[in-house]
């Protein structure tokens, strides 16, 4: 098969990128291939397509491996009056992980209350409310220079993040479900209830 292709390659007088290029062409099946995104890609909301260090290691983490979870996103900070509800979230995260809820936390010294370097808050935040749910190196959440995921949150609600421990929440089809401030409490029953109506959603 292949020797015949070279031969009427050779036989056109077509250099070998042009001449692949016009069995391209004429095979739909390749086109279809070459054009069809990853499954990875097709599978993951475009609110999750982003990476970010992990807290513990920077090491890169995609937000896609959160698909078809419902997501609690909220940005935190080691000194502020709400940093109490790291515990709350942490009891949240242990209540509904096994239906399909991750907290995911994100430092940010956006108001001057994480002056702490990865490792440090790491460090605190383990020692202090027990962390187990997924966090993200420090990074901005508002402002010019917000990451473009808090970007979408805040084009999606309308709202950005007024002060640490904002929370917005994703439905497992990668849609903001609802936007919620620093002063509503992990185990506000408000909240409860739209965590449980996006965890029902299939």
């Amino acid at each position: 098969m292949f020797s015949i292709l070279r031969s009427s390659r050779r036989a056109a007088g077509l250099p070998a990128a042009m001449f692949a290029f016009v069995i391209l062409l004429a095979n739909p099946s390749a086109q279809a291939q070459i054009a069809a995104p990853p499954a990875a890609s097709r599978s993951c909301p475009a609110l999750l397509q982003h990476t970010f260090p992990r807290l513990q290691d920077e090491k890169p983490q995609a937000l896609c491996q959160y698909a078809g979870k419902v997501l609690l996103v909220v940005n935190t900070a080691s000194f502020c009056g709400f940093t109490p509800q790291y515990k709350g979230l942490e009891a949240l995260y242990a209540r509904y992980r096994d239906q399909g809820l991750v907290v995911l936390g994100f430092p940010s010294n956006d108001f001057s209350q994480e002056t702490g370097n990865n490792q440090q808050i790491a460090e605190f935040c383990e020692s202090t409310f027990g962390v187990k749910f997924p966090m993200f190196a420090k990074s901005s959440v508002t402002g010019a220079q917000a990451s473009a995921f808090y970007r979408q949150l805040a084009a999606s609600t309308g709202q950005k993040p007024g002060w640490n421990f904002h929370k917005y929440l994703i439905g497992r089809d990668g849609r903001v479900a609802g936007s919620y401030s620093s002063s509503v409490a992990p185990q506000d029953r408000a909240l409860l209830k739209d965590v449980e109506k996006a965890l029902s959603a299939k």
